[in-house]
């Protein structure tokens, strides 16, 4: 019997006013989860992270997805009020996750670091849902996408590569390369293994633009998240 409810596409599945942990079903460790269960106490599933949830001993607050990668012993240990199916097949169950959620932070684990497909539209969601403020905790990097005027504190030396999605510009100070007056675009210029200088401020013109900061920086990126205006106020 399949007891899982139909999501509302206009309203929210998860909306809560602290962060939150999304786990996907790739490359993910207990430690990595640990991670972000520690900063982020609610736990939500895209579709098959629900099995490295379930196997580190938590069952997510929600598990959102169409729940092709769950198989039936894994959904029959997730409460019946806790499944919310969304059945099309034109978006990936990060998407459909990331779109349902509303929190102040989401601190996405299981998403880097597997088949490089997953990886690509993962990126993609990001920038489709910028609204969304979301940073993705890879392998050796953290990922999210620039909110208008972005501020943290990096040590001299730390990697900051900048990855656009669409056209866009910016300014920034503390960069090694500053970026002013520079064009990004898709199979054009990107900005990969820029140096930051100490504090860092990038303000971008428009929305489009992927942030990649080593893991070391994880904290600091969760700070200036939470800081940031949302990319609605551009």
């Amino acid at each position: 019997m399949d007891n899982s409810k139909t999501s509302d596409p206009a309203a929210p599945i998860v909306d809560v006013s602290s962060p939150v942990t999304l786990i996907g079903g790739g490359l993910v460790t207990e430690a990595d989860l640990l991670l972000a269960l520690e900063r982020a106490p609610v736990l939500v599933a895209a579709d098959g992270g629900a099995i490295p949830a379930l196997a580190a001993g938590h069952v997510p607050q929600a598990v959102i997805g169409d729940f092709d990668s769950l198989p039936p012993g894994a959904l029959a240990r997730i409460p019946a009020d806790r499944q919310f199916r969304i059945a099309e097949q034109d978006s990936t169950d990060f998407d459909k996750a990331l779109r349902s959620i509303s929190a102040p932070l989401i601190l996405a684990v299981g998403f880097l670091g597997a088949r490089l497909d997953h990886q690509l539209a993962a990126l993609n969601v990001l920038v489709r849902h910028s609204d969304r403020p979301c940073l993705m905790l890879g392998p050796s990097e953290v990922v999210f996408h620039l909110p208008p005027v972005f501020e943290i504190a990096l040590s001299p030396g730390d990697p900051v590569s900048l990855f656009p999605m669409r056209p866009v510009a910016g300014r920034s100070t503390g960069l090694e390369w500053p970026i002013d007056g520079l064009h990004f675009a898709p199979g054009d210029r990107v900005g990969t293994s820029n140096r930051a200088l100490g504090p860092l401020r990038i303000d971008m013109a428009g929305p489009g633009m992927l942030v990649m900061l080593p893991r070391s920086a994880f904290d600091a990126a969760i700070t200036a998240l939470v800081r940031s205006p949302a990319v609605g106020s551009r």
